[in-house]
């Protein structure tokens, strides 16, 4: 059974957003890590950069391929997820706990409730 939480908002390119304030937190779902197999390395150089909503952020590496990840909404990525470095099997273990990518201050929170709702994302993959 497919692990989609009720709390979070979701993207049809698979990213997962959590908002607190103006602070989201992004990571890739459940879905996303079980497509992606086992995850080698993910690399985020877009900190202190402002990005536009569906921008890329950074990539994902798995043993068999490459994937881009998108930034779900506009805004500034303020911290990568130190533990990635060492340990990116956590995207796989964890994503939406200590697998997380990205922390971002959010240009419009508004623009977070325009995402899919779980049951949106829960119909998208099926």
């Amino acid at each position: 059974m497919m692990n989609i939480p009720e709390t979070l908002r979701y993207t049809k390119d698979h990213e997962w957003i959590s908002l607190e304030g103006n602070i989201a937190t992004i990571g890739i779902t459940d879905f996303a890590q079980g497509e992606l197999g086992d995850i080698v390395y993910v690399e985020i150089e877009t900190v202190g950069k402002p990005l536009e909503a569906e921008a890329v952020f950074g990539t994902v590496e798995a043993v068999k391929t490459v994937s881009d990840l998108f930034l779900p909404v506009s805004g500034t990525v303020t911290e990568v997820n130190p533990a990635l470095s060492g340990s990116p099997e956590l995207v796989n273990t964890d994503p939406y706990g200590e697998g997380w990518m990205i922390k971002m201050s959010v240009n419009d929170p508004a623009d977070v409730a325009a995402l899919l709702d779980a049951a949106g994302y829960r119909h998208l993959v099926g």
